[in-house]
């Protein structure tokens, strides 16, 4: 069983603690994302779909503009634009002081979102532009300057390096042995340009076949060895309805078991479309490592 470490994130100035895990509630400004229930677009919707994640128990709101399931359409940076700032004036009226976090993949949306609305975290599926949308290269070019000559480095990350918010690092690798050479290289490509806050993603559903996807959740309990925070997307994916022969909307159960493995392999923050769940599944496993240290006192 692990043990949690108490990691840290500077969110506008003050330290989040994830030594009790957190929940990420996803909130889609799109209209053909996976799941037709995190869908939301109206002003009526994104408002309470951002008031149900805090309510449940969600830490954080991830905000995406643009779907990245298999054969979704592509979206120009514009629109992606558009749709965001629509859904982020109404997420910060709502609620100036929650922690949003923004899930794209490039660079411009993400200075954007942090620049203009505060966005607390940058979501980048791509494994710093390795791909676009799911199965696609990513071949859009951004001219960012950095010193020291990081002009090789990915754009996001150079863009991270101006922004100096916390970034979540999604692996698009197959097997855990090349996440963790390409880890270690992004990761020291991401200190460099002074990237203090790094939380890592295995990217569950990402480039990975089903049993791909299961021995990485048995084994991911080796990222602990970077000693950063682990978050963890499952939430209704295809690994779980294709291999219990159910649809997304009947993958519910099949998530929350998923997300408590991956809470004792580890996992700090849970990425969901079923807050309360989720927040119900991270209540009782830290009470049972509560239990664990009020026996030994």
């Amino acid at each position: 069983m692990n043990n949690q470490i108490d990691y840290t994130i500077n969110v506008r100035g003050s330290l989040l603690s994830l030594k009790k895990p957190c929940v990420m509630g996803i909130l889609n400004c799109t209209p053909d994302s996976f799941f037709a229930g995190s869908r939301k677009q109206t002003e009526v919707e994104i408002a309470s779909r951002a008031n149900q994640i805090l309510e449940e128990g969600g830490k954080i709101i991830d905000v995406g503009a643009f779907s990245t399931r298999p054969g979704a359409a592509e979206v120009t940076e514009e629109e992606e634009m558009k749709r965001l700032r629509f859904a982020l004036g109404i997420i910060r009226k709502e609620h100036p002081d929650a922690i949003l976090s923004i899930d794209t993949f490039r660079p411009n949306v993400a200075q954007m979102a942090v620049e203009e609305y505060d966005a607390d975290i940058i979501n980048d599926v791509s494994e710093g532009g390795i791909t676009g949308i799911v199965d696609k290269p990513l071949n859009e070019k951004y001219d960012i300057t950095v010193k020291n000559n990081y002009s090789g480095y990915p754009a996001i990350f150079r863009m991270m390096g101006k922004l100096k918010v916390p970034y979540i690092l999604m692996s698009v690798q197959t097997n855990l042995h090349d996440m963790i050479i390409n880890f270690s290289k992004e990761i020291q490509q991401l200190r460099d340009l002074g990237v203090k806050d790094i939380i890592l993603d295995p990217g569950f559903g990402f480039g990975k076949s089903l049993n791909g996807n299961y021995q990485l959740l048995r084994e991911m309990d080796k990222l602990a060895a970077f000693n950063l925070p682990i978050l963890v997307g499952v939430s209704r994916k295809r690994m779980i309805h294709q291999l219990l022969g159910v649809s997304v909307d009947e993958s519910l159960n099949g998530t929350v078991v998923i997300n408590t493995i991956a809470l004792m392999k580890g996992a700090g923050i849970l990425r969901v479309h079923d807050v309360k769940e989720a927040f119900q599944a991270v209540n009782i496993y830290n009470k049972m490592l509560s239990s664990s240290e009020e026996v030994k006192a």
